[in-house]
């Protein structure tokens, strides 16, 4: 079954809303063996939107719009699309009688009279209830072919596809007689490495991988490894992606960390856990992020004993132990320094396990020999220390970034040496 999308919405077009809709429908879609062949975004202008959806009927007999359910002046897919159907809106009362229990359930006062609309069907289309919020999706089905509507707003659009219309598409799909031919991908998470790096390593074993393709995605946190394959059976592309992935995680070595949505704070904070150890970090540059990353995951409570964001010269000496004289010797941004703001953390929380961080984040703060992206970082796990040195690439976000990661995965080669 292939079908096209259309996502409604002028703050679209302008660039101050991402369309994660768009993605996230691909993605589900693809899981259950429907093809995505055409992907549309158009502002919230009655034209505009009949175009697009007659267009894709044409083309795909089934289209899939988000947004313009509202009560709003701007809401216009349904209107649009039920004169396309030739099918005039008329009110649900039943819809209508929820919509205003909801309201006086939250103690939202008065339901407004724009939101009366919201209860307004296309004749003869099936109404999908929205568990998230107040604009209920629809299907029309007709000559012209097959219209799903869902609302715009992310959170109550993934809901609604997840539990009402991926069920109905796979339906259809089924009884159609159609094969499940799905689209399958997997990630393969390394740090460390560049992309080009990362490609002349693998570039025979990609050469040679069964019915599965390699995209690679560099971001602040490393280069992820997109597998993906194709037009297979479930069970088929499952095996396939387990052939690929057992083969380059065989050849990536210590580079890889992980799959899919796999942080490497967790992978730290597994190895730490699984040694007995507690972790105290101290951070210059990274003004708190290596913290960040280690307390957004669940559980850090049981290893992590806390940090200390000393940002100030004064507040390495006062905070951390750092000698004056070494800071004065061999400047905050030093191999020496990072080293001690280490050692000092960990005997401040009598943690087994330390990281050190200063650096250079920019734009400004350069010195001699100590251009901007200068980072020096240090690790400590009982009596084993390391320090490292980088200058990394990028803006202040980069910077910082790219060095609370390459932090956490230093304590990791710690922790599991090589």
């Amino acid at each position: 079954m292939d079908l096209e999308v259309v996502t409604v919405g002028t703050e679209l077009l302008l660039g101050f809303t991402i369309d994660s809709n768009a993605a996230d429908i691909a993605r589900a879609l693809a899981e259950v063996g429907v093809r995505v062949v055409r992907r549309v975004t158009v502002a919230d202008d009655e034209a505009a939107i009949r175009d697009a959806v007659a267009g894709a009927l044409r083309r795909s007999g089934t289209v899939i719009t988000t947004g313009g359910l509202g009560p709003t002046s701007d809401d216009r897919t349904k209107r649009v699309v039920a004169r396309l159907f030739q099918a005039p809106l008329e009110l649900d009362e039943s819809y209508l009688e929820e919509l205003t229990h909801r309201f006086a359930q939250f103690k939202r006062g008065p339901m407004p009279p724009s939101n009366r609309s919201q209860a307004e069907v296309p004749q003869g289309a099936t109404v999908l209830p929205n568990r998230r919020g107040t604009a209920p999706g629809l299907i029309l089905d007709g000559p012209l072919g097959t219209v799903v509507l869902m609302p715009g707003v992310p959170h109550e659009m993934r809901v609604m596809l997840n539990e009402q219309v991926l069920p109905l598409l796979t339906a259809r799909r089924e009884a159609s007689g159609e094969p499940a031919l799905v689209i399958r991908s997997r990630t393969l998470r390394t740090t460390g490495v560049t992309e080009s790096g990362l490609a002349s390593a693998l570039m025979d074993a990609e050469g040679r991988l069964e019915s599965v393709s390699v995209a690679y995605l560099p971001g602040v946190a490393g280069v992820d490894l997109r597998l993906t394959a194709r037009r297979l059976s479930a069970s088929a592309a499952e095996e396939a992606l387990d052939r690929a992935s057992h083969h380059l995680v065989s050849l990536l070595g210590a580079r890889y960390y992980g799959r899919d949505d796999t942080d490497l704070a967790a992978v730290v904070l597994d190895a730490l856990r699984r040694r007995d150890q507690t972790l105290a970090v101290a951070e210059s540059c990274t003004g708190g992020l290596v913290g960040e990353r280690i307390t957004a995951i669940p559980g850090a409570s049981d290893v992590f004993l806390g940090g200390t964001i000393a940002y100030a010269n004064a507040s390495k000496v006062r905070d951390l132990g750092v000698p004056a004289a070494l800071l004065e010797s061999e400047g905050a941004v030093s191999e020496a320094v990072a080293l001690e703001m280490a050692c000092g953390v960990a005997q401040r929380f009598r943690a087994t396990a330390a990281l050190g961080v200063t650096g250079i984040a920019g734009p400004g703060g350069a010195t001699p020999g100590k251009p901007v992206g200068t980072v020096w970082l240090a690790g400590k796990v009982q009596h084993r220390e390391r320090a490292v040195g980088y200058r990394i690439p990028g803006g202040r976000r980069e910077v910082r970034g790219r060095a609370a990661q390459a932090a956490l995965d230093l304590l990791r080669g710690l922790l599991v040496p090589e």
